[in-house]
């Protein structure tokens, strides 16, 4: 039996058990008993069947046009929040920051987008902006790094204690807690700190130390020692010497009886804990004791 032949005679309640099996299979059964409902509110005591038929017939195809137009605006809204999603990913993607860490006792170089390289010494963190580069070359700095610049655009090194510009050059920036040095090695260096600009030739230091200016000799060395895998210091309060050397060897120690701002001139190798700790006890007449990761230094 047809479809609207199955209608009409559902609109007439003269189906039987066999046809109203047949007319719930129809497709849209479930409209036609939906449009049924809507229609009792505006149906006569008494009406015509034929006339009922067609408000129906009417009614399902005024439904059959809105899925029409709902199967392609529906698509057209997946793509569209598709298209957002991407859009929203590319974005927060390339603004994000390049971020790189190194532990204690690690180092790491690092190849910027301008081909500058970067050495970066332990426990310190270096980031940048890769889709910036162009318009930016900014570096972020938490720690110590050595720097080989490319000529080009302003180079900046910004840190919590300073700002370094360059234009194309080799340098080292330090910063620690309190502790915020620049060495130029190359080229020139400009260093701001506290709103002041501060000019560094070749063999030119700059060192902040508790927030006061320490004058120091030229540097003769052409790159800092740490990159040979030797800290070395000149007339450095002990206890800069000795957090660097948990730095370098990730362990932890203790000082007894040790001056901790006593001035310390002498330097330690990275590859060997044994003869580093000889090397910042010996000139201080002081002992240590060595249990795994944790050391304690002595003086009498």
């Amino acid at each position: 039996m047809d479809r609207e032949t199955l209608i009409l005679k559902w609109l007439n309640n003269d189906l039987n058990d066999q046809e109203l099996n047949a007319f719930k299979a129809l497709d849209d059964y479930d409209d036609l008993m939906k449009l049924q409902q809507n229609l009792q509110g505006f149906k006569a005591e008494t009406y015509n069947t034929s006339e009922e038929y067609d408000a129906l017939n009417k009614a399902l195809q005024n439904k059959k046009a809105q899925r029409s137009k709902s199967s392609w605006v529906n698509p057209f809204f997946r793509v569209a929040a598709i298209l957002a999603l991407c859009f929203g990913l590319y974005y927060y993607t390339t603004t994000l920051d390049t971020t790189v860490t190194t532990a204690m006792a690690q180092r790491t170089s690092i190849e910027l987008p301008d081909n500058s390289s970067v050495e970066l010494n332990a426990g310190s963190v270096l980031a940048f902006n890769k889709s910036h580069w162009k318009k930016e070359r900014d570096v972020k700095l938490q720690g110590e790094a050595f720097f080989k610049v490319s000529k080009g655009s302003t180079f900046k090194v910004i840190t919590s204690n300073g700002t370094v510009t360059v234009y194309g050059t080799q340098f080292n920036v330090k910063q620690r807690n309190n502790y915020f040095e620049v060495i130029c090695y190359e080229g020139l260096v400009g260093v701001t700190y506290d709103t002041l600009e501060t000019k560094l030739k070749p063999g030119d230091r700059f060192l902040i130390i508790d927030g006061k200016m320490i004058a120091k000799e030229k540097e003769l060395r052409s790159k800092p020692s740490w990159i040979n895998h030797e800290s070395t210091f000149e007339s450095m309060p002990y206890s800069r010497v000795i957090a660097e050397f948990e730095r370098q060897y990730a362990v932890s120690v203790k000082l007894e009886n040790v001056d901790a701002t006593q001035l310390f001139t002498g330097s330690f190798t990275h590859d060997d804990i044994n003869l580093a700790l000889k090397s910042i006890t010996l000139p201080l007449n002081v002992t240590y004791n060595k249990s795994n990761d944790k050391i304690t230094i002595k003086g009498d």
